[in-house]
């Protein structure tokens, strides 16, 4: 049977009243019709705002419908989910070509490759909205794991695999918990001395914000050893360090995080490079330097030598600065998450970025590999 004789044209519908339904449901449906998309059955039922969005889109796209790529399906999928939780989308700039650039070839957290036509994007803090700077690409065995909890529970799982209490918890073994908190306190708001004390046990993924400043220099320094010429750039950053007892603490830890990446040999290859440097953070020695050198210092220090390497290009190619409120822009924090319920429905954390019919604008900006800001330092 045709999907004509299946579903009714939207002119035999019953005519559409605007306080009837939900107008980010119709939304969502309008943009399925765009793509020549059918939406989930289970919201096709009649009088559904999904069903209803997808049957006017229908009627007003035709034959004049846009490639749906694995990006596009990836931006629908997470927008009725989103919608249908009561949790905030930022529409504005999570776009399929936003999403299309948080693929990566391989999980954060279990080491999985991971396909770029099965992107599996989710928040890295839950308690924010489907924003940028808020979303990775997981492994589903991850992504299944990480549902419900905060940074501190995935901590408190790896802690428990660690005492012998289980030996895994919900597929992750210890290391898969620990790399899961750290990633996920990158977009968690936390006090600064509670920050410095976390190893870097994964580097930020593509386009996932750092709002912690000590974080943001960790990660910062890390990476000043995947370019040639970091002695020169470490002894610039070293001139503002604030005092020079704490000097010689940064010296000290930098020594220190270089002969581990010395040990692991000749590596030439980027993906191998990064991996030495996590794996540096393993050792003991290193992180006992970090959290000597990092509860030195203030928060107001670490977002002073941030924001210096960032005007003396001493960081990656596409680093960039933002205010505090353009890091964390619709990511409905003062609502944990929750989209926000008017007259006509949930709305995004954000207004919505068209008229009915109109084509969303994207950007096809370059992304930045390190964007950091006074709280917020994120990756390409």
């Amino acid at each position: 049977m045709s999907q004509a004789a299946l579903f009714p044209s939207v002119e035999s519908a019953a005519p559409l009243q605007l306080n009837d339904f939900d107008a980010a449901g119709f939304d969502i449906g309008w943009d399925h019709a765009r793509y020549q998309i059918v939406p989930p059955a289970k919201h096709l039922h009649g009088g559904h705002p999904v069903r209803q969005g997808w049957q006017a889109g229908r009627s007003v796209f035709r034959s004049r419908t846009l490639h749906p790529t694995p990006a596009v399906r990836q931006w629908l999928h997470l927008r009725l989910m989103a919608w249908l939780n009561g949790q905030a989308f930022e529409g504005v700039q999570v776009t399929p070509n936003f999403l299309a650039q948080l693929v990566a070839s391989h999980c954060p957290v279990t080491g999985e490759p991971l396909d770029p036509s099965d992107m599996n994007g989710c928040r890295v803090f839950e308690d924010a909205a489907y924003a940028a700077g808020n979303l990775v690409a997981l492994s589903e065995r991850a992504r299944k794991a990480k549902a419900g909890r905060d940074w501190r529970a995935a901590l408190d799982c790896a802690r428990r695999i660690e005492s012998g209490e289980v030996t895994s918890i919900d597929g992750l073994i210890a290391g898969e918990w620990s790399r899961l908190a750290v990633l996920m306190s990158f977009a968690t708001p936390l006090a600064h001395r509670e920050a410095a004390t976390l190893p870097l046990l994964v580097l930020p993924p593509n386009r996932v914000r750092i709002l912690n400043a000590v974080q943001a220099l960790q990660a910062l320094l890390t990476l000043q050893f995947t370019h040639a010429g970091y002695a020169r750039r470490l002894l610039d950053l070293a001139a503002v360090v604030p005092d020079m007892s704490t000097r010689q603490d940064f010296h000290v830890f930098m020594q220190t995080l270089l002969a581990r990446r010395v040990a692991a040999g000749p590596l030439t290859d980027g993906a191998n490079l990064r991996q030495a440097l996590i794996d540096a953070w393993l050792h003991p020695l290193v992180q006992r330097r970090w959290q000597r050198l990092a509860l030195r210092l203030s928060e107001a220090d670490c977002e002073r030598i941030v924001q210096y390497a960032g005007r003396r290009g001493l960081v990656d190619e596409g680093c960039r600065w933002l205010p505090r409120e353009a890091a964390t822009d619709g990511w409905a924090l003062e609502t944990e998450g929750r989209a926000v319920m008017t007259s006509e429905g949930f709305l995004s954390s954000r207004s919505r970025s068209r008229e009915r019919g109109g084509m969303r604008g994207i950007d096809t900006r370059r992304p930045p590999i390190l964007a950091a800001t006074s709280k917020a330092l994120g990756s390409r």
